[in-house]
Order: C-alpha cells, then sequence, then structure tokens
C-alpha cells in the first residue's frame, strides 16, 4: 500500500518551524519539537528535512522568496511599501530568522543571503531613485535598507497585532521613511551631540549594583567584559571559547575564570551592563527635557547616540538572549517589556491619535531601523550616519 503525505506537509512544516524559531530561538528548538508541532512524529519529519539547519535554510529562503517576489512586482515607493508590509505580516518571524539565527548556518549560505538582500535593495533602489532623482546613490540604498528594517520590526513583536491592521500601519511608516532624506542641519547637530557624548564609565554607572571583589581587578573585569559582547555579537555564544576571550585582553583561558564562574554568568553580566548603560542615557535624555514633544526628541536623539557608540551591546542583546538562564531571560525580557513602554506612552503623548497597537508598531520599527543602520555595512561608516537615522526615525514615529 502506498501512503500518500499530505499535501502541503513540506509548507507546514517550515511554518511550523519558523515560529518555533522564532519564539525560543534556534538552539532552544528541537526537530521533537517541531514534529510535535505539526502532528507528526519525528521520524516522519526527518523524511522531509535531513535536520534543523536545513529547516532554518528554507524557512528563510521561504520568506525571502516572497519578499523578492514582492519587491520585483513593484513599480512605484507606494507599490514598495504595500510588498514590504505584506511580506512582514504573513511572513513575521522572517526579521528575527534572518538577524539571530541565520548566522548560524554554513558560510557559504549567509553569504548567498546577503547577496539576495543585497539583490532586493537593488530592487527597491531603481524605483526609488527613478521617483527621487535627487538622492545620490548612497543615500537611496540606506533609505532601502531602512525600509527594510522598518517593515521588520514587527518580527520582534512578543504578540502579533491584527493582520489587517499591522498591514496598513506598516505601509503608512514605509511609505514614510521612503519619502525622507538626509537630515537637515538642526537634527544633525543633535546627532554629533549624541554622538560626542562619552558613555558613562562603567565602573560608575554600575557601582552599586555590581560591587567588584577586592581580588579582581575592576579594569580586566571591563575588558572582559567588553570584549565578551563583541564576540559574542560578532560570532554566536557557541562559537566563542574561553582561550578567544582570555586572548582578546590578554589573559589565559582559563584565568577568564578568575573574573566569572563561567562563560554563561560572563554573558548575563555583560547585556546586564549593555541594558544598564542603555537605561541611564536613553531613560534620562527623556526625563530631563521639557515636556512630551522634547522628551520624545531628546530620547530619539539619545538613543542614536547610544547605538552609534555601542553597535555590538544592541546585536548581543538582540542575538544571545535567548542562551541566558531562564531568570537572567526573564530580567532581560522584563527590561525590554519596561523599555517599550516607555516609549509607546511616550509617542502617545505626542501623538494622541495612536492607539496602544500603532504606537508600539512604530516603537519596534524606530528600534530596528536603528539597530540594523549601525551595524550594516557599509553604510555604518557613513559621517552624517547620525543625521540620517534621526530624519528617517523622526519619520517611522510620525514626530517629524
Amino acid at each position: 500500500m502506498v501512503v500518500r503525505r499530505p499535501p502541503g506537509r513540506r509548507a507546514q512544516i517550515l511554518a511550523v518551524a519558523a515560529d518555533r524559531f522564532h519564539r525560543s530561538g534556534y538552539h532552544q528548538v528541537s526537530m521533537s519539537e517541531v514534529a510535535a508541532g505539526v502532528g507528526i512524529t519525528a521520524p516522519a519529519l526527518y523524511r522531509h528535512f535531513r535536520g534543523k539547519p536545513e529547516l532554518l535554510d528554507r524557512a528563510v529562503r521561504l520568506g525571502l522568496d516572497a519578499l523578492a517576489d514582492g519587491l520585483r512586482a513593484a513599480r512605484t515607493t507606494g507599490e514598495l511599501g504595500a510588498a514590504l508590509a505584506a511580506v512582514a505580516v504573513r511572513h513575521r518571524p522572517l526579521g528575527t530568522l534572518v538577524q539571530r539565527d541565520a548566522r548560524l548556518l554554513p558560510p557559504a549560505r549567509r553569504a548567498e543571503l546577503r547577496r539576495e538582500l543585497r539583490a532586493d535593495v537593488r530592487l527597491m533602489a531603481a524605483v526609488l531613485g527613478a521617483e527621487r532623482p535627487e538622492l545620490s546613490a548612497p543615500d537611496v540604498e540606506l533609505i532601502c535598507w531602512s525600509a527594510l528594517s522598518a517593515a521588520a520590526g514587527l518580527s520582534y513583536q512578543a504578540v502579533a497585532p491584527q493582520p489587517r491592521r499591522a498591514e496598513a500601519v506598516l505601509r503608512d511608516l514605509v511609505a514614510a521613511v521612503l519619502a525622507a532624506g538626509p537630515g537637515p542641519a538642526e537634527a544633525g547637530s543633535a546627532a554629533r551631540g549624541a554622538r560626542a557624548t562619552e558613555a558613562v564609565p562603567a565602573s560608575r554607572a554600575v557601582a552599586a549594583a555590581d560591587p567588584l571583589p577586592a581580588s579582581r581587578p575592576p579594569a580586566r573585569r571591563e575588558e572582559l567584559l567588553a570584549a565578551a559582547v563583541r564576540l559574542f555579537h560578532q560570532r554566536g555564544f557557541d562559537n566563542v571559547s574561553t582561550d578567544q576571550l582570555g586572548a582578546a585582553v590578554g589573559i589565559s583561558g582559563p584565568s577568564v575564570y578568575r573574573h566569572f564562574d563561567s562563560k554563561a554568568q560572563l554573558l548575563a553580566a555583560s547585556l546586564v551592563r549593555s541594558r544598564e548603560r542603555l537605561w541611564q542615557q536613553v531613560d534620562g535624555a527623556i526625563t530631563a527635557a521639557d515636556g512630551p514633544r522634547a522628551a520624545l526628541e531628546a530620547g530619539l536623539s539619545a538613543y542614536v547616540g547610544f547605538a552609534l557608540r555601542n553597535g555590538d551591546y544592541l546585536g548581543a542583546m538582540l542575538s544571545e538572549t535567548e542562551r541566558l538562564a531562564p531568570p537572567d531571560r526573564r530580567a532581560a525580557v522584563d527590561f525590554r517589556r519596561d523599555f517599550l513602554r516607555t516609549w509607546v506612552g511616550l509617542l502617545r503623548e505626542v501623538r494622541p491619535g495612536y492607539d496602544a497597537v500603532e504606537a508600539r508598531i512604530r516603537v519596534h520599527a524606530l528600534f530596528a531601523l536603528v539597530n540594523d543602520g549601525v551595524r550594516n555595512r557599509p553604510h555604518s561608516a557613513r559621517p552624517d550616519l547620525g543625521e540620517c537615522l534621526l530624519r528617517l526615525g523622526r519619520a517611522v514615529l510620525g514626530s517629524s
């Protein structure tokens, strides 16, 4: 007797796998969990896919194929916005899969993925450049990458909003990004001020929360925290050894354990340090401002300034939180929730026409745009990047 597989089984498996990877992180999901989500056995799952790497690869490819199809059909910037919004809603996990999990793919596949994204940007740039010939080629590309990031911001929401509503809001904010341009002079002065502000010395910023034993030199501990967050962001937690961590600060691998009991503890401490600095600098700017509109502008300038100085921190917070032990992970999630709540409340004070759903979509889009912008070469090397991100950020928030 021939056993026929249900039609669309592979697509069903990919949808479940993408959702599980998106919610829990690639490392936390087993093939058995994916199989259970589909309602089949693990051996049956292996008849469709050889393992988790192939599942991840195919899930990413499915979303990117949908993105390319939508962009190829677009002839106006309005149609570009509609295509980005549709893919962001219908393939919501794609943003986190590309930014967080795809780096776990083999190098050749990662390079191919990057080529596919650059081809998508070229499709967008051809349309935007034709409609806005006054823009330089680098500006066109930066705006297109920013529009991609802003739409992908939906991927980072814990709870998916109603699809039609989300798609409508995303179309509006992507249209605003595509209509934006290089920052004006006043925005530039704000960004330069934010970038020029030195970060508060780490030892002073967390002295009360993270006392250092007298036997552990603060300077070396701080060097390890900085090196860890950089290496974890660039290579991933599992691909960084204690020997590499030690070599980054001029000590042996075993000497790392004089400062931290484990690599996991070092990761947790480095992310705590990141959160403390982010909260101190951004919340401090918001609190010191006079009125909601000034507070929103000050917060935006402070966040852009922090991102320009701390791209590794933001990258590690995004990609490595799922590698934390449960208590540390809960603390990170609680911080994100509180930080988001502050911004959503402030934005709704400035734009009372936004309900909580729209404000959350726009704030997530802002964070994604800035976080990607400071780490996306070659645009991350632009001397006016802070000015551009301020202008694009205002467009996303609707505060320009």
